[in-house]
């Protein structure tokens, strides 16, 4: 019988951004998430389509987090059509034992935000992934502010929440680091998890 040894990885977990973002608003979400994680990033266009090379990247990723505005009450269409076509690499088991995450903008305070993150939890799932949550208190007293961090009081991955008229450089920069710090614990998580694998996995 072959006994799987365990082995210390000296290199971070390799992490993927997949968003799209449909004014710019989740694009910025992206690019703090990016920044905290060290992560590549890859926009899903306008027609709902990423290239070939950018599917070999997210099956060389160790880690995954998914992006989309909530609009009527869940992830863009763009984002639901990448989310079909992941079935070619679900059905090759590719993204299992991936590790995955998630965040959303919209511009209303609730507008449904938590069924986005829901739809990305399910497809982290159907892919066999292990998901990774939030561990930033929210800001929920009288005295807190626009730019504290979680002040969306989200525990499953970051919200953002930008009044619908507000451009993408007058996004709440709380939201904006929270997003940034939720990268971090994405890769910090997934390089922890990667070094206690077995090495034959």
């Amino acid at each position: 019988m072959k006994i799987a040894t365990m082995t210390q990885r000296n290199s971070p977990a390799t992490t993927v951004v997949i968003y799209h973002s449909g004014y710019g608003h989740t694009e910025r979400m992206a690019d703090a998430i990016a920044e905290g994680a060290g992560a590549a990033r890859i926009g899903i266009d306008s027609d709902g389509n990423i290239t070939e090379k950018d599917w070999e990247t997210l099956s060389g990723a160790d880690a995954i987090v998914f992006g989309s505005p909530t609009y009527m009450g869940g992830p863009s269409w763009q984002f639901k059509k990448f989310a079909d076509a992941s079935s070619q690499p679900w059905f090759k088991r590719q993204w299992q034992n991936k590790i995955f995450g998630g965040f959303t903008n919209s511009a209303s305070v609730n507008g449904d935000k938590l069924n986005t993150l829901k739809y990305f939890f399910l497809l982290a799932g159907q892919h066999g992934g292990i998901w990774i949550n939030m561990d930033i208190k929210p800001a929920n007293v009288k005295a807190s502010k626009r730019d504290d961090l979680n002040r969306m009081g989200s525990y499953i991955g970051p919200m953002a929440q930008t009044p619908a008229d507000a451009s993408p450089e007058e996004m709440s920069t709380g939201d904006l680091e929270t997003a940034r710090l939720y990268g971090e614990r994405v890769a910090m998580l997934a390089s922890q998890f990667l070094a206690g694998r077995p090495a034959n996995d």
